[in-house]
């Protein structure tokens, strides 16, 4: 039985100086307090630069260790979603040339996610088509992309093209729009609390949006479980019952798109993932571990996989990730 991990990451030394370079103000890369080095949005920390993020032998290492066969890398955020058109391409390219690289040197270990220059629309469609060419078995989105929601119809081009190839695409949270209204930068609160309203705000609004009705043939893979949208199901439901703004755009109960998104096993109790298995089912969820994250933990969360039900278990390590990556 394989393990397939769809929800880890990599970067290069060159990416974090293009961004120290083209990102500021609004993205740095210095210590913290505490003296991790991290990159900064809008004063705020939002993640810590480990070794091991542009290192594909320790990546190979501890995939060895932990017992995941294939890991399907992609770039997190910011992204390629700064600086003008041709600063945005050169981002996503010099990440995507590197995947591929590592892809072609290790192709029983290493698949990859695509990035895009969402912010100019004929560029990201050239960038699709270009990199899904040379082997990239998914998209990588944030959740806002540089505080531009995703159902904004500037995107439309994009989507269109990415529903038309039926792909996978991963979304992944960043610091939230109002991020210094909310004084994330206290405690460090972006990664525990900031990404999941990014990633339930994003996919909420998907759907309420009528998004899923637009793109039906789009496989949107949910970070951390999904955010916090497991748990608000039922009241997604209640809302679109009771608010008639709630169901302007769609008839069908909220409850019933959650259940054709899928979801990935970065969470971080049992207790989460079986109530992300109740609403998504057991075909929906995918293994997962945010290597090389410091938060990440690649062991724990196939363990949490491994203690769920043999069938259940055997669908989220692999059989599900076979299925909707077509590998």
């Amino acid at each position: 039985m394989a393990v397939i991990d769809v929800h880890t990451h990599m970067l290069t030394r060159e990416y974090l100086d293009f961004l120290t370079e083209h990102g500021g103000p609004k993205y740095e890369c210095k210590p913290t307090r505490a003296g991790q080095e991290s990159i900064y949005m809008l004063g705020a920390p939002f993640m810590t630069l480990m070794p091991e993020m542009w290192d594909y032998e320790a990546r190979i290492r501890d995939m060895d260790k932990a017992g995941v066969d294939l890991a399907i890398v992609s770039l997190t955020c910011p992204n390629a979603y700064f600086g003008d058109e041709s600063i945005s391409v050169r981002a996503a390219t010099m990440m995507n040339d590197s995947m591929d690289e590592q892809h072609k040197a290790r192709p029983d270990r290493i698949g990859w996610f695509t990035s895009l220059p969402w912010q100019y629309a004929d560029a990201a469609v050239a960038e699709l088509e270009r990199t899904i060419a040379l082997g990239a078995v998914g998209v990588m989105v944030i959740a806002n992309i540089d505080g531009m929601n995703l159902t904004d119809p500037a995107f439309a081009p994009v989507w269109q093209a990415i529903d038309e190839k039926a792909l996978p695409v991963l979304v992944h949270p960043t610091a939230p729009l109002g991020t210094p209204d909310m004084s994330l930068d206290e405690y460090g609160l972006v990664p525990p609390i900031g990404f999941m309203i990014d990633t339930t705000l994003a996919v909420s609004r998907m759907i309420l949006d009528g998004f899923f009705d637009r793109y039906p043939n789009l496989k949107i893979i949910a970070s951390h479980g999904g955010g916090t949208l497991p748990y608000l199901a039922g009241r997604l439901d209640r809302c679109h019952e009771m608010i008639p703004a709630c169901s302007d755009a769609i008839k069908e109960k909220p409850s019933t798109y959650l259940e054709k998104i899928y979801y990935d096993s970065v969470v971080y109790s049992a207790g989460a993932l079986n109530l992300c298995l109740d609403v998504a089912g057991p075909n929906n969820v995918l293994y997962g571990s945010d290597y090389p994250h410091n938060i990440g933990d690649m062991v724990g969360c196939l363990a949490r996989v491994n203690g769920l039900a043999t069938d259940v278990a055997a669908r989220v390590r692999d059989g599900n990730a076979k299925r909707i990556f077509n590998l």
